[in-house]
């Protein structure tokens, strides 16, 4: 390994008392040495942290101390990371003005201010009026967030969901525009989202339970008091989720009861708030659906009738039950519909094919469609909906690994895309400095593994360069071909960037997802270490040289893939990992137990599937053997990924680890399952991240390419 990461002497290695617990599951008997770590009083420290058992404290403390001093070298990088990303942040950035009515609605953010500031003008444009100002609401709070915010129908209030512990415990409250004030209401403990009612007084909102699930919809009147509010649904499946949305037309609220493979919806009339939730169609085992609005009609996109990567079909409101759907828009495989939005006289539906998106514009009245076409070869695409419903626009961003975010209007009529804004970066930044690219990677299988890499025009591409793979493939998540302004630190600094679209996300259609989930879950693992071998094979890198980069379930990944393949990477970057997977899945009290089942397996119920986890659960598979270098985070409060999954997982690598690597945890005290609050501060945990991969690379001292190609071209004159 490089010189430069040896550990430093003077630290001492904290060392977890190892403190065995044995449990018998399926005639299999499991000794955990640290499940002490995990706090019996977990539920009240996601609440309140200072009530964590003063021994765990001082270890995870410890801990922290050792991390904060094995990477002491990087300091002084650490703060020209943060210094460089920040630079390319428009510190006074905002948003497209979103029209709703007479007014439009913007968040931006002000110079220095480390939270957004949400605001409306009238929709010709004017005056400003502040509605939130995050910075004023975040002050004298070490963490802060706001949730969800949205003003009523008539734009007469404005309400807004924050949690300022990151325990994701959100508190909903109500300002009065005219005002300025808040009023008396607050609705504590809920999930942090709502939606108003057409009456501009009745608030639909997700109340937590005591595990931190999702299960119950409440109705509050605005001025009555919380302990009035009128439970509206109950989800009595603990494995289920709930969520609220609204149809387009603002006609109906949606309630959506879903786990990661099934989904029930339910519609309540905006307009008469007090009426009983009606159910669309009734859940099925594997039967996912969602639903939009246009007059009488419902439309309904669905993975119904074996169409994997999903149809869209029409149904009477006032009989929506599938009985009575009619096919609109057929399956066609390989083509996943992601999403549909319905205007009044339009559908845009979003899609991807191939491993790319794009967007299709449908016109209602004749069903002619049209593509909005773009040129390079991997890029990212999104479509923001907006407030309006009667309206012949639609709004897109588009960027690229190389390209920064450019925001349109679009004419569904006319086809004319109007450039609202381009996402500036300060410091400069010229596309042309760098090459994207698109790859395929043979997975064992014979599967192919799509990569896109990113890398600065002057790399040398002969094996020597140091190359960050990416990767998450879990719950059909999809990881964008976009733009970021952080990574281009490690990319001027000789790294290349590359991300593996692995089975578990739906890159290459939904069945991309389902081959890479429960009995197939080993796929996603091996699609990753195809990856790197490929790009080493392709002379890109070299094996050895490569740092493996993945969070929450891509946390578990690296934990999976530095087991299997050590030897493969130079080091792994694991943010809030999921890697105790055996025990979380083998606990039901836990708040994301039941509802992760359908994506993992129930090691409670099936021996099959107790076997199955057991033979990649990163913890329990750590074994006696030179592991490379391993940066690990966490958060106190985070109830996703607790934190003790991490601090477990390093307790033991710290026993059986023979190499001597770093081996590293940060756990932040103040912080959940996002990280650090502020848009600065969160920058600040990607240049340790990036420090550490720099260091272990013996990349530390190297300068950007453009500074070097300065400095040199000065030289030379």
């Amino acid at each position: 390994m490089h010189g430069p990461a040896h550990r430093h002497p003077l630290a001492k290695t904290p060392l977890a008392a190892r403190r065995p617990t044995v449990s018998k599951w399926h005639g299999v008997e499991l000794v955990d040495d640290f499940a002490w770590l995990k706090a019996d009083n977990w539920r009240e420290v996601m609440r309140d942290p200072a009530v964590l058992d003063p021994e765990i404290r001082a270890y995870l403390e410890a801990e922290n101390a050792y991390s904060e001093a094995q990477l002491s070298d990087t300091h002084d990088l650490q703060e020209t990371l943060y210094t460089e990303m920040r630079a390319r942040l428009k510190e006074d950035d905002s948003s497209v003005p979103s029209p709703d009515g007479p007014f439009a609605y913007y968040s931006r953010f002000a110079t220095g201010g480390q939270y957004p500031v949400i605001c409306r003008s009238l929709r010709e444009g004017g005056a400003e009026t502040v509605l939130l100002d995050g910075n004023r609401e975040a002050e004298g709070k070490a963490y802060w967030d706001v949730g969800d915010f949205e003003h009523s129908p008539d734009h007469k209030l404005f309400a807004y969901s924050c949690d300022d512990k990151g325990s994701e415990l959100y508190t909903i409250r109500f300002r009065d525009l005219a005002t300025g004030q808040d009023l008396p209401d607050a609705i504590p403990e809920t999930g942090g989202s709502f939606v108003w009612a057409n009456d501009s007084k009745t608030l639909f909102y997700v109340r937590l339970d005591e595990q931190h699930r999702p299960l119950k919809v409440y109705r509050h009147v605005v001025g009555t008091p919380t302990a009035d509010d009128v439970l509206v649904y109950e989800e009595k499946d603990s494995g289920y989720y709930v969520a609220l949305g609204s149809t387009q037309s603002a006609k109906y609220v949606v309630i959506d009861a879903h786990t990661h493979q099934t989904s029930e919806v339910y519609l309540i009339d905006a307009d008469a708030p007090a009426s009983a939730p009606r159910v669309v169609e009734p859940r099925t085992f594997g039967h996912e659906y969602s639903v939009d609005h246009n007059g009488d009609t419902l439309y309904i996109l669905t993975n119904s009738s074996d169409a994997e990567d999903f149809r869209v079909c029409e149904a009477p409101t006032d009989a929506p039950q599938m009985a009575n759907w009619r096919e609109v828009i057929a399956h066609r495989p390989g083509r996943l519909i992601l999403d549909i939005i319905v205007y009044r006289d339009h559908m845009v539906r979003l899609e991807r094919e191939n491993g790319l998106p794009r967007i299709v514009v449908r016109k209602l009245a004749d069903a002619s469609e049209h593509e909005i076409s773009f040129p390079e070869e991997a890029y990212a695409l999104g479509v923001q909906p907006g407030y309006e419903f009667d309206t012949t626009t639609t709004r897109f961003i588009y960027s690229s690994m190389t390209t920064p975010a450019e925001t349109y209007d679009y004419n569904m009529d006319t086809r004319e895309r109007t450039l609202r804004k381009r996402q500036q970066v300060p410091s400069g930044h010229n596309p042309a400095d760098y090459v994207t690219r698109r790859l395929y990677a043979p997975a064992p299988d014979g599967e192919t593994v799509p990569i896109s890499i990113l890398y600065h025009k002057d790399t040398p591409l002969d094996g020597s360069a140091p190359l960050l793979l990416y990767g998450y493939g879990a719950y059909g998540i999809s990881i964008p071909a976009s733009f970021s302004t952080g990574r281009l630190s490690l990319v001027d600094r000789g790294f290349i960037y590359a991300i593996a679209h692995i089975r578990g996300g739906k890159e290459k259609g939904y069945r991309w997802y389902t081959s890479g989930k429960l009995a197939k879950k080993i796929n996603t693992f091996t699609d990753f270490i195809a990856a790197g071998e490929y790009l080493a094979a392709q002379g890109l890198t070299r094996r050895g040289n490569i740092v493996a980069n993945g969070g929450s379930a891509g946390g578990m990944l690296m934990g999976v893939v530095t087991n299997m393949a050590p030897e493969l990477f130079l080091g792994i970057i694991a943010d809030v990992p999921f890697v105790d997977v055996l025990n979380t899945m083998l606990d039901k009290e836990l708040p994301l137990t039941p509802p992760e089942w359908p994506e993992w397996g129930n090691p409670i119920e099936s021996p099959e599937d107790f076997a199955t986890i057991r033979a990649y659960s990163p913890y329990e598979n750590v074994e006696a053997k030179r592991y490379p270098h391993i940066f690990a985070y966490g958060g106190l409060t985070d109830p996703r990924v607790t934190y003790w999954e991490p601090a477990k997982w390093i307790a033991r690598l710290r026993t059986l680890n023979t190499s001597d690597n770093l081996v590293l945890l940060k756990i932040n005290m103040e912080a959940g399952h996002g990280g650090a609050s502020g848009r600065f501060e969160a920058l600040r945990e990607i240049a340790a991240d990036y420090a550490f991969a720099l260091k272990i690379a013996g990349k530390a001292a190297v300068r950007k390419s453009g500074e070097a190609a300065g400095a040199e071209k000065a030289l030379t004159s």
